[in-house]
């Protein structure tokens, strides 16, 4: 018994560094984190992570002859994972922002957004743009740019751990307005059966961003890398096509 004991210690003991928190997964080639709840960047299909940004780190790989994978990670820890060293990048609809530059780097940009306000169909001659809501009740996902960009607003902001559940409490009626980036918003509207002819994005943009790769600050090496393999895409037209089968503009 004394014996099973301390074989079993001496296995734990090799598992743990296994098991510790926060270490990245060992692959040949590099890890990226995506937030599976922003279609048509990236989602879940039938159990398979799948979208855009998940079809275009491989891509970006093979144009330079290294492996590059997806995983899928919650938004509000997705941040502190980069940072400890869980991943190496975050290809999830991130918006450069000169506060995010001081913690991470960014690759070339990958898409252009901005964002808009959905509302019910209903609503859309009663709330023609973000102008038209003020002090009422908006839903964003926490932690996005969407999020800080209320705080610019006189609005009653509720965050939701993704936009999706502030668009059914909209749909309940307990929210006025959801707000999102462009290309989420486009999905919503335009591919999700689920809402068609329910809601409606209204005005034009409220803000101008661009989305790029993060990678922890300071890894050029990494960097370099991504934007090689961009500019390969976009010469080759590649990059233009996987925007075309996601039906992003």
């Amino acid at each position: 018994m004394k014996k099973a004991c301390i074989v079993l210690c001496v296995l734990l003991a090799c598992l743990a560094p296994v098991f510790a928190g926060g270490e990245k997964e060992k692959t040949d080639g590099f890890v990226f984190a995506a937030d599976a709840t922003w279609p048509p960047l990236e989602f879940v299909d039938n159990g398979v992570l799948t979208g855009f940004e998940v079809e275009l780190m491989p891509m970006i790989g093979e144009k330079i002859g290294v492996k590059m994978t997806v995983k899928n990670i919650p938004w509000d820890t997705i941040f502190a994972g980069l940072a400890n060293g869980a991943y190496d990048g975050v290809a999830s609809g991130v918006t450069v922002t000169d506060e995010r530059k001081l913690t991470m780097d960014f690759s070339t940009p990958i898409l252009s957004a901005g964002q808009v306000v959905i509302v019910r169909t209903g609503d859309a001659e009663k709330f023609k743009g973000i102008q038209d809501l003020d002090g009422r009740k908006i839903g964003v996902q926490i932690g996005t740019t969407g999020d800080f960009a209320l705080d610019d607003y006189n609005v009653v902001k509720r965050a939701y751990d993704d936009i999706g559940l502030a668009i059914e409490d909209m749909m309940n009626g307990n929210l006025d307005a959801a707000v999102c980036d462009s290309l989420i918003a486009s999905d919503f509207v335009l591919a999700n059966d689920n809402y068609k002819g329910k809601i409606t994005v209204v005005g034009e943009p409220f803000t101008q961003e661009d989305i790029a790769i993060a990678v922890k600050k300071g890894d050029t090496k990494l960097l370099n890398l991504i934007n090689e393999g961009l500019a390969k895409m976009e010469a080759d037209g590649s990059l233009a096509a996987l925007k075309a089968k996601w039906n992003i503009l």
